[in-house]
């Protein structure tokens, strides 16, 4: 098993996830800014989510890393349960992340992002992506080490952000 470095594995899914969202609201997240909670968008995620996968263990945490279920067999199966595909680059780097975490602890590993309100799934694998992720995590460290923000892009999807007031108000 090949070493890695201790802080590549203290980035959350989430950083990962919003380092393809919005610099702006990873950097907000990760000095403690945690603005979802009041997020409509992101309780009716959960409820789907219970509703559709009700018989299986939710959350599971590895680390700094709370993974939505996983499933065992031949391979071990990662599962994230998103709302919709409009965020799907966001969605497979948090799955990328989840896989090379878990290999970096011997483990292999694939994903399956769910879309159940699509009635759709994509299976992500590590296979050759393993740069990719490796830069992510380098990027994701350097917001979270800005004494500021990054300037926020104003984009269609600020809209339904909860922290667009922290953006543009």
């Amino acid at each position: 098993m090949e070493a890695y470095a201790e802080n590549d594995l203290l980035i959350t899914g989430t950083e990962i996830n919003y380092l393809f969202i919005c610099p702006t609201k990873l950097w907000y997240f990760a000095k403690g800014v945690t603005m979802e909670q009041e997020s409509e968008w992101v309780d009716l995620g959960k409820f789907l989510h219970e509703q559709r996968y009700a018989s299986e263990e939710k959350e599971i945490q590895i680390g700094s890393i709370k993974i939505d279920f996983v499933r065992k067999g031949d391979i071990i199966e990662v599962h994230e349960v998103k709302l919709g595909k409009s965020m799907e680059k966001a969605h497979e780097m948090q799955a990328l992340y989840y896989l090379y975490y878990l290999k970096k602890l011997g483990i292999s590993a694939r994903a399956i992002l769910h879309y159940p309100k699509l009635n759709e799934t994509k299976e992500v694998t590590l296979e050759g992506r393993e740069n990719e992720v490796e830069k992510a995590i380098a990027r994701t460290q350097h917001i979270k080490s800005l004494p500021t923000p990054p300037e926020p892009v104003k984009s269609k999807k600020c809209a339904k952000c909860a922290y667009y007031e922290l953006c543009w108000v």
